[in-house]
């Protein structure tokens, strides 16, 4: 008994300093830096990292978000923190829901990945009031990021209790969290350059480092940032970038992935050469931090899209799309980048670039640590040419605009410009679920005014009325016009103009629609002419003025206006009448919005009717509201509005979004990767409505009963809202027989490099998929490209028939590229390629799809 006691005593000792050993090694977690990278534990890193930001998907989603993420190769999720969803009011807090920071960061940490807390609190981000809750515009004396001792104090008030709250659930690395990295402020740049901006940023510097947090500060775009904070770059290239110090790390900040969207614009899209290409040269250059803007982009729910006109989706062309798809290739090319990267990060961080020229647009940057790790980076950029290069006795060909990559400087394991993973192709398919029990509600207009509280000589600011609780605010006069008025009898109407700071206005006159004027993101204003129907005696004349989300970036845009400005009624006897200064009624949001007509649970006494939806299309201020069960499968949802205007729409009373269907304008002609990228270069979906379908989380569904309640504000036909599910309906593979991957290079135990030969081909469908038919197959030398596959003059007969039997049936497949696998040589001397179209489909896959 005396032995197994003191036995036990031992295991148990044992175990304690055990315990309090891993713990120690936890708490003592040191991150640092030096001119070369970001220090973790003593060890120098290539970062590289993606923008996810919580707010924009649900919680059900951030885990999977996340894990593909680092299954792309990714060791770093970076996130702003939203300042204005977190404090709606001046010290009530939110943090549950879709704004669980907490729950968001620790997500995180279990899938193994550090993050990048941008704390801000000012985040542009393409979202409301760039961050900043509205009521800080209504702090006596504020003025924002400047050196004012009102917002100072939010300012930090704010930024503390972040920091606080992370510290009290150990989320910083100094005590065994995944933070590595916090930003202060963003994206200030010239502002510092006035000595208000200069003392602004240095206090914001200190401040931050006051906290105390054990990691380092950042802060991007501010070639000022005061030591220790490392500056950053953020943009579509920067390469061209140093950082303020030489004793501190080149960090990119924002990758721009894509761009964002507007209302009335066309969708970006930034091809995933030049993307890889830009990562490349930033690295080549010495590097050592990358983050994606966006990784996943996902979507501006209810009313959190800034700009204004920004729109409900922040797809942003990211390499996981808004609905949490991988999206093809451009996830699994920047995958095979991250893995190239990887070979040569202990080169990369132990020594300087050698450059070396090796044509008149070709150059070679060679890294070598002097303990026989050598790794180069060979680059292209001439933008139409490729180029035939000697490097180390050796011959390579470049494509245009490109990098090949070299971790060994022997063999190249990657080239930006030769994409050989696979392509999908996304569709919107109907789904088995159908709305029913349509019901509307006309917003009243007979009433406005009446009761109302606020009156005032003179039209008001908007936002100072409405402090942003509603898109919407009513302005409402009258004007008494004489029977003896000229127009009366000869049948030629007046017209009334009406000039507005934004963002749009629908014109009422005697409760009658009389036309709507609309300001786009360029031109925020908006200004309404149009005849009018007048009668003798009283008229009223309601405005309902609408901002399309609060500006996020500009200087001291607290201080923009929006709103109706002036009002002049053309066309009378005695001229025209300036009705901007006589008395005005205001109604702040709809009647809807105050009865909660979008609530599940709201009052059953409200009147809706029950007629016929044919005699209520094309009625503008119309409320809608049906049922729908939740469709069979798990594929995301989203709600297809064509049929509609412009409002918003709730299912089971969480807001989806503002809608509009604003026909996109730009210029959709083809696209090259070669080239410097602006966001007018590459873009699509001209003359169709810039968004059409809107995300349903699957989260807020139940099997049974849905609600969905729609606002339209112009008029529209409801009986045509769908539920769409968003599919990948065939994946593409295009891949030369000499066509090098990551998986075809390995290290030998000896560190002597291996390369091991045969191109592959990988086919994959999502989950719960199948491949259900080879819609093209050839071995030989094919033309086109995916949806477009021709057979060329040399094919292989057996190509469909093998790519039947190794891929029918199941979820993915892998083929080798080779003459053997075909059979005898098509064509013997002729580099070949090996291209296939497959179709994907799940059980209940249906017809007329969509696709975008």
């Amino acid at each position: 008994m005396a032995q197994m006691g003191t036995c036990s005593v031992s295991k148990l000792l044992f175990f304690f300093f055990t315990t309090l050993l891993l713990v120690s090694q936890l708490i003592q977690c040191s991150i640092t830096y030096d001119k070369k990278a970001i220090i973790i534990n003593g060890q120098r890193r290539i970062l590289l990292s993606g923008s996810i930001h919580y707010p924009r998907s649900t919680p059900e989603m951030w885990e999977d978000l996340i894990r593909k993420a680092k299954d792309g190769g990714l060791d770093v999720i970076d996130t702003y923190v939203f300042w204005n969803g977190h404090e709606p009011s001046p010290g009530n807090y939110n943090f549950e829901g879709r704004y669980d920071l907490v729950r968001f960061i620790k997500a995180v940490q279990k899938v193994g990945l550090y993050v990048h807390l941008r704390i801000g609190p000012y985040i542009c981000a393409e979202w409301n009031f760039g961050g900043f809750p509205v009521w800080l515009k209504y702090v006596p004396g504020v003025s924002f990021r400047t050196n004012n001792e009102p917002f100072k104090m939010a300012m930090q008030g704010f930024t503390q209790k972040i920091v606080q709250m992370m510290k009290n659930e150990n989320l910083f690395a100094s005590q065994g969290g995944p933070i590595i990295l916090s930003q202060i402020e963003n994206e200030y740049g010239s502002q510092s350059n006035s000595r208000d901006g200069a003392a602004y940023i240095d206090w914001a510097a200190k401040m931050a480092v006051g906290q105390d947090t054990g990691v380092p500060w950042v802060m991007c775009k501010e070639d000022d940032a005061p030591d220790p904070l490392i500056n950053a770059c953020n943009g579509f290239y920067c390469d061209y970038f140093s950082p303020n110090k030489p004793y501190k790390p080149t960090l990119w900040t924002e990758a721009w992935s894509g761009w964002f969207t507007e209302f009335g614009g066309a969708i970006h899209q930034r091809p995933v050469e030049d993307l890889a290409f830009a990562v490349a040269r930033f690295i080549q250059k010495g590097g050592s931090f990358v983050n994606y803007y966006m990784y996943h982009g996902g979507t501006n729910f209810g009313r959190t899209a800034g700009g204004p006109f920004i729109t409900t989706s922040y797809d942003y062309d990211a390499p996981i799309d808004e609905y949490g798809l991988i999206r093809q290739p451009k996830y699994g090319h920047l995958q095979e980048l991250h893995k190239a990267i990887k070979l040569c990060e202990h080169a990369l961080v132990s020594s300087d670039p050698v450059v070396t020229s090796l044509g008149t647009y070709q150059q070679a940057h060679v890294f070598s640590s002097g303990q026989g790790n050598c790794a180069a980076f060979l680059s292209n950029f001439h933008t139409t040419s490729a180029a035939t290069v000697i490097f180390n006795n050796r011959h390579y060909n470049l494509p245009s605009w490109s990098i090949s990559i070299l971790p060994d400087c022997k063999n190249v394991v990657f080239n930006t410009a030769s994409v050989g993973v696979q392509t999908s192709g996304m569709q919107m398919l109907p789904t088995n679920s159908m709305m029913f029990s349509w019901e509307t509600y006309d917003e009243d207009i007979s009433s406005l005014g009446e009761g109302s509280t606020i009156t005032a000589a003179g039209l008001l600011e908007q936002i100072n009325v409405t402090r942003d609780s509603s898109d919407y605010l009513w302005y409402i006069t009258s004007v008494d016009i004489s029977p003896t008025e000229s127009f009366l009898r000869r049948g030629q109407k007046p017209t009334l103009t009406v000039n507005s700071a934004g963002h749009a206005v629908h014109v009422f006159i005697n409760g009658l629609f009389s036309g709507s004027s609309f300001g786009t993101r360029e031109n925020r204003g908006c200004r309404f002419s149009g005849p009018v129907h007048l009668q003798a005696g009283t008229n009223r004349i309601a405005l309902l003025s609408i901002a399309v989300g609060l500006p996020n970036v500009g200087l001291h845009y607290e201080t923009w206006n929006t709103g109706i400005q002036g009002v002049v009624l053309n066309g009378l006897d005695q001229g025209n009448k300036d009705l901007t200064w006589q008395k005005w009624s205001y109604q702040v949001g709809l009647k809807g919005e105050s009865m909660n007509l979008v609530s599940p649970s709201q009052d059953s006494s409200v009147d809706w009717s029950r007629g016929s939806l044919a005699a209520q299309n094309n009625r503008p201020l119309t409320w809608y509201k049906a049922n729908f069960n939740a469709p069979d499968a798990d594929e995301p949802l989203a709600l297809d509005m064509r049929s509609m205007g412009k409002g918003q729409a709730w299912v089971n009373g969480q807001s989806i979004g503002r809608y509009w269907m604003a026909y996109a304008k730009g210029d959709c002609n083809t696209c090259s990767y070669s080239g410097t990228y602006r966001a007018t270069k590459c873009q699509s979906g001209c003359n169709q409505p810039t968004q059409q379908w809107y995300h349903v989380p699957r989260s807020w569904l139940k099997p049974k009963q849905n609600l969905l309640v729609v606002f339209e504000e112009l008029g529209g036909d409801a009986s045509k809202i769908s539920l769409v599910r968003r599919s990948v309906t065939r994946v593409c593979a295009d891949a030369y027989e000499n066509h090098r991957t990551i998986e075809n290079y390995s290290i030998e135990s000896n560190r002597e490099p291996k390369v091991l030969q045969g191109a592959k081909v990988h086919l994959q469908c999502t989950t719960g998929q199948s491949i259900s038919s080879i819609k093209f197959a050839s071995f030989g030398n094919p033309a086109g490209t995916c949806g477009s596959f021709q057979k060329g003059t040399c094919h292989a007969p057996n190509s469909l028939a093998i790519l039947e039997k190794e891929c029918l049936g199941k979820e993915s497949c892998l083929v080798n590229v080779s003459h053997g696998k075909f059979g005898t040589d098509p064509c013997p001397n002729m580099l070949k390629r090996l291209s296939v179209e497959a179709v994907c489909s799940t059980s209940s896959t249906t017809t007329q799809p969509n696709s975008r």
